[in-house]
């Protein structure tokens, strides 16, 4: 497609030599080359969409890179990526060896900070702003306004000296629709006309009297919010209470009026906040309409809007999640669902659609989620809490101080564990198994099959104490007595019981979880005549079986999706030692080190866990 505007600029200087009256035009040529070129390279679409005015009047007005560009998240950073330089790769975005998924320092100058978790903007943009003289931006969404972090930022930003600009993209979503006190807040500040209307304007007659050049008086009127109160018969907002000047709300897809303002509000010192109005998906009426699935749709036909679909014969182990605990939360009145704003992305939904008084979406705040649960628990409920492993990250302290040092009876249902693809270093799980297994209290098992995470999810409800599941993204393995599979063969999961799938002479090979599918195929492979167990368990782990193997193998082979410094082939060597076996432990997993985006079977086969590179390590392995 031939682009008028957008072919010419290769960065925000380019932009800038544009009349303000064909800024229009950008937005719509951006809005048309984001929705071709994801219809094939699939990405984050809908937040992209509604974001575009925004970024086009940022770049306009403020001098980037000098000025800073926060993005919350970034999901909506894709037309900044466009318009910084990026345009004729933006088709390998996501891609292996590609663009970035979200924003990273390392790919450019413009982007500030990285941005995959959301909630930090505010926080990160204030340490920029404090140590750099340069105008700062944090871009964040109201549904990551739902986390605490961005309230940590926001009180701080009202207690030390800076001129950090908030720009709060309020479009009511984050994957799934809003919900809680926070957005039903933003919704009545948004629909108080009388408040708004006289709002603006004293604001013009300060303005006017010239009250805004002056810094002192600029603080007086920041502070004096008693005013704005008795015109509008409501107390003040929480960012004028937080002496942080607010402006809005205001059209976010006018992008004229978005450089009228923002070149207003940029003279001002202090701290402030911009509240827009947006549309998720604006511009796409496909994405429109269905804002949840059009997050992140897949490939499409961009004429019709027809979803490419899928023919795979198994369920993806979300949905396995979330259809056992339905069946789970209709026998047990006492089971209930958490989870952090992924009620969709997790499953739950199917729970909350028949359920939906016993389904709790906190909110994209992942350290109350465990909390809550935690109190949950402590009244006599049986907590389901999902959430994703990377973001189980930010809830740690609240798994140690809350639940396990109370030793109670929460379920955390770790989703996305190991590599996830395309989202990158941001979003892989590859920590939990490491992190989990110190605490005290905690019990930790994988399933290697869709059958035994039903099994681990039905027997964690007889449990006591913390007991967390970790599982992967992606579709359950195809099982089959010929893979060994041990649940079609009878033998149930059990407590701390892992199981021989297969007998062996040369050596020993212990997996856990769902790297023990491509193991089973590179035993074969390889056509040596190991053992292969599958642990099932981290914490306890089964003695039995590693007495078995002490005694029969001087050789042990150990694999994990997840960083080997901690997790099962660190658990087995401590083992050993201290029970005075001497075999030597060759562990397979992850090394020191982030891990880039690209395609879950590409990310695999680098790393050598897929078949074929278990394959070639079990031939390497020389026993004695």
């Amino acid at each position: 497609m031939d682009y008028k505007y957008i072919n010419t600029i290769d960065s925000p200087a380019d932009l800038k030599k544009l009349k303000v009256e064909e800024l229009p035009a950008v937005c719509a040529e951006l809005r048309d080359f984001i929705v071709e070129a994801l219809s094939k390279n699939p990405g984050h679409l809908a937040s992209s969409l509604g974001a575009i005015e925004l970024t086009v009047a940022l770049h306009y007005v403020f001098d980037t890179p000098n000025d800073k560009l926060v993005w919350d998240v970034g999901h909506q950073a894709y037309a900044h990526k466009i318009l910084t330089g990026r345009r004729d790769r933006f088709h390998t975005n996501r891609q292996f060896k590609g663009l970035s998924p979200f924003t990273n320092p390392a790919e450019s100058e413009y982007d500030a900070f990285i941005a995959g978790h959301a909630s930090n903007s505010i926080s990160a943009a204030l340490g920029l702003d404090i140590a750099d003289d340069h105008n700062v931006v944090a871009i964040i969404g109201d549904g990551a306004m739902t986390g605490g972090l961005a309230f940590e930022g926001l009180n701080n930003t009202s207690m030390d000296k800076n001129n950090l600009l908030i720009v709060l993209n309020d479009n009511h979503m984050a994957i799934d629709p809003l919900k809680g006190g926070f957005t039903q807040y933003l919704v009545d500040l948004t629909t108080s006309e009388t408040y708004n209307r006289w709002r603006w304007r004293l604001y013009q007659l300060a303005v006017k009297l010239h009250l805004m050049n002056d810094e002192k008086k600029q603080r007086m009127l920041r502070r004096n919010n008693n005013w704005k109160a008795a015109l509008s018969k409501q107390s003040s907002n929480i960012f004028t209470g937080l002496n942080i000047r607010y402006f809005g709300p205001t059209d976010g897809h006018d992008v004229e009026g978005l450089v009228r303002i923002l070149s207003e509000i940029k003279k001002h010192r202090g701290p402030k906040v911009l509240h827009i109005i947006t549309k998720k998906g604006k511009g796409y009426a496909p994405a429109e309409n269905d804002q949840t699935v059009w997050h992140a749709p897949g490939e499409f036909d961009v004429e019709t809007g027809e979803r490419a679909s899928s023919s795979a014969a198994t369920p993806l182990w979300q949905e396995v999640f979330g259809q056992t605990l339905l069946d789970l939360a209709k026998r047990n009145e006492k089971i209930v669902g958490i989870t952090p704003a992924m009620p969709s992305g997790c499953s739950m939904s199917i729970m909350q659609k028949e359920l939906p008084d016993r389904v709790y979406d906190v909110g994209i705040a992942e350290g109350h989620a465990v909390t809550f649960s935690a109190g949950l628990a402590k009244a006599g409920k049986l907590p389901y809490c999902n959430i994703y492993s990377t973001f189980m990250q930010r809830a740690y302290d609240n798994i140690v101080h809350d639940v396990a040092l109370q030793n109670l009876h929460v379920v955390l249902c770790i989703d996305r564990a190991g590599i996830v693809g395309n989202d990158g270093a941001t979003h892989h799980g590859l920590l939990d198994l490491a992190y989990l297994r110190p605490i005290p209290n905690m019990q930790i098992c994988a399933p290697r099959t869709g059958e035994d995470l039903r099994q681990m999810l039905t027997l964690a409800e007889t449990l006591d104490g913390p007991i967390a599941i970790r599982y992967p993204r992606g579709r359950t393995p195809i099982a089959n007595d010929a893979n060994g599979d041990a649940s079609l063969n009878g033998e149930m999961v059990k407590y701390g019981k892992g199981v021989k799938l297969r007998d062996g002479k040369e050596f020993a090979v212990l997996t856990i979880g769902a790297i023990g599918n491509p193991m089973s195929e590179a035993i074969k492979a390889s056509g040596r005549d190991i053992a292969h167990y599958d642990m099932r368990w981290l914490k306890p782990l089964d003695e039995d079986i590693l007495h078995e193997v002490g005694k029969r193998f001087k050789t042990i082979v150990t694999a994990e999706d997840g960083l080997i410094a901690g997790g099962l082939g660190s658990a087995v060597m401590e083992w050993m030692a201290d029970h005075g076996y001497t075999p030597r432990v060759i562990r397979l997993g992850i090394n020191d080190q982030f891990v880039e985006h690209g395609s879950t079977k590409e990310l695999y086969h680098m790393l050598k866990l897929d078949t074929e590179g278990l394959c070639e390590s079990l031939l390497q392995v020389q026993v004695k």
